[in-house]
């Protein structure tokens, strides 16, 4: 009634070879994406887990949540650090963030 009917007209022709030419365009799209995202973030998640695995006694490190202190105990999954005199607080191993060089503690004055 209110609308007219729409007859579809013959459209034009791609070019020849324009398939190719977007699969060549996701290909590289994608290639993009992993050197950019992915494999930065794999890399960093590796390190962490060296850095995870190569905790020791008395390495000075800092957590996820910016606490400073001394490792003095280990386990398979939780780590003590003492954070100041008498005061030790116990993490899972994974929100140790960074291992501080030696005598870092001194230098900030947390000990």
């Amino acid at each position: 009634m209110l609308i007219a009917k729409a007859y579809a007209q013959g459209g034009a022709q791609a070019a020849p070879g324009a398939d190719l030419i977007q699969l060549g365009f996701i290909v590289v799209l994608c290639a993009v994406f992993w050197f950019m995202i992915i494999r930065p973030q794999q890399k960093r998640q590796k390190e962490h887990r060296d850095l995870i695995a190569n905790l020791g006694k008395g390495d000075e490190v800092v957590t996820s949540s910016g606490i400073l202190g001394k490792i003095t105990g280990l386990d398979d999954n939780y780590v003590t650090v003492r954070v100041a005199n008498n005061v030790e607080l116990k993490f899972q191993r994974v929100h140790v963030s960074a291992v501080l060089p030696k005598g870092t503690l001194k230098s900030v004055g947390s000990e």
